[in-house]
């Protein structure tokens, strides 16, 4: 049995396309067995809704009168420092960017209230953000000094770019120091194990669902932000050859996307901008990558069941920080969402960064846009690289820089 995205697009726009969750098509599995449900079910959809820190959005804000050169020079939304380094009036917003007079960590910990992932959030909320300009100006860009208030519905172009999205698994993070809180991208993490934080939608997460790889590429059609986007290239870091269980699934972070879409059609329900106390500011994105059923080894890999992902107990006290490679011990999302894991014999309360209600009411979302005809699939013009690539995530090798 094998069916090809073509044929199952035209049973999209028919009606007759079968489309179910990732978590529906695990009981429909055990109920009519893997081949009854390869032949039956054509897409099943997942989602995943957490903090992505590499994110931003692009846009060009078109020509003031007279002309004007941003390129180069410093630019700030709402005070916080934007990028203008491509041309005249394009510019980038990362998410993690943030006011130069913002105090940081100086006086710690610090609050990060407001940076470029709320400047995100804001613009596809319809609301005005402020755009300040100083540059040095030219012969065909003499204008030097720009203040005013942007609208996206404005804006030639605003467009989603994030380069590392969507992590295939991560660690549960715990804090084996004594007495001292810490404060990291993985939250608030108290002394002596005294919490566990994790982030993953466990059996709903994307590439979960697809462990390696073998229906997501370049070009796959994705739900972004509330609207649509497009898988454009491994995300940064993607690191495919980390050990892995025999039905495929990484024990430690594994694959990322990059991804990209217009950011006029999303909406800030699903691109929220995120403070981390201490540590910084990121943007909380909602992501949701539909599965074709092409055949029976690839419907198998859909109905992973949460006691059957496994991920890496590690200590950000020390161990994170310092790049040693060392895991207490392993544990699976059914146990880490149960609310208690067991970590050197002390039972250890855990919490969750990312939403998993959010992240079933993707998948739902998805589902239903591609039963009524509004999404299609689309054919990846590469998948993304595997185990047999021999990519993998190296650390930086440092080298001596004369004075």
């Amino acid at each position: 049995m094998a069916k090809t995205i073509k044929e199952i697009n035209e049973k999209i726009k028919s009606g007759t396309a079968v489309i179910v969750t990732a978590e529906e098509i695990i009981d429909i599995v055990r109920k009519d067995g893997p081949q009854n449900a390869a032949r039956k079910v054509d897409v099943v959809t997942t989602g995943t809704f957490g903090p992505m820190c590499s994110s931003g959005a692009y846009f060009n804000t078109g020509h003031t009168k007279p002309k004007i050169k941003l390129g180069g020079s410093k630019v700030t939304l709402n005070d916080v420092i934007a990028y203008a380094g491509f041309a005249a009036v394009d510019i980038y917003i990362g998410a993690t960017a943030m006011a130069e007079d913002d105090p940081r960590n100086k006086v710690f910990p610090g609050k990060f209230e407001y940076g470029g992932a709320h400047v995100i959030e804001d613009l596809v909320a319809g609301k005005d953000v402020r755009l300040v300009g100083n540059v040095y100006g030219t012969d065909c860009y003499p204008r030097k000094k720009l203040a005013t208030l942007i609208n996206i519905k404005d804006l030639n172009e605003a467009v989603l770019f994030n380069p590392r999205n969507c992590y295939q698994n991560y660690n549960v993070a715990v804090n084996l120091n004594k007495e001292k809180t810490i404060y990291t991208y993985m939250g608030i993490l108290k002394p002596e194990l005294a919490n566990a934080n994790y982030c993953s939608a466990g059996q709903l997460s994307p590439l979960l669902n697809d462990p390696f790889y073998r229906t997501i590429g370049i070009g796959t059609k994705i739900f972004l932000g509330g609207g649509t986007g497009y898988i454009t290239w491994q995300g940064t870091q993607h690191n495919p050859g980390v050990k892995r269980k025999a039905n495929g699934v990484p024990q430690a972070p594994a694959g990322t996307i990059a991804v990209t879409g217009d950011l006029k059609g999303m909406k800030a329900k699903w691109l929220r901008g995120t403070s981390f106390e201490g540590y910084g500011v990121t943007l909380t994105v909602g992501l949701g990558i539909p599965i074709p059923i092409l055949n029976e080894e690839i419907l198998k890999y859909t109905t992973v069941k949460d006691e059957e992902i496994f991920a890496q107990i590690v200590d950000y006290s020390h161990d994170y920080p310092n790049g040693v490679s060392r895991s207490l011990g392993e544990v699976n999302y059914k146990e880490l969402r149960s609310g208690s894991i067991k970590v050197r014999g002390k039972d250890v309360p855990t919490a969750s960064l990312s939403s998993y209600a959010k992240a079933r009411e993707i998948s739902e979302e998805l589902k239903n846009w591609i039963k009524e005809g509004k999404f299609l699939l689309t054919e990846p013009v590469a998948l993304l690289p595997s185990v047999e690539s021999g990519i993998t995530f190296k650390p930086l090798k440092e080298r001596p820089v004369k004075e």
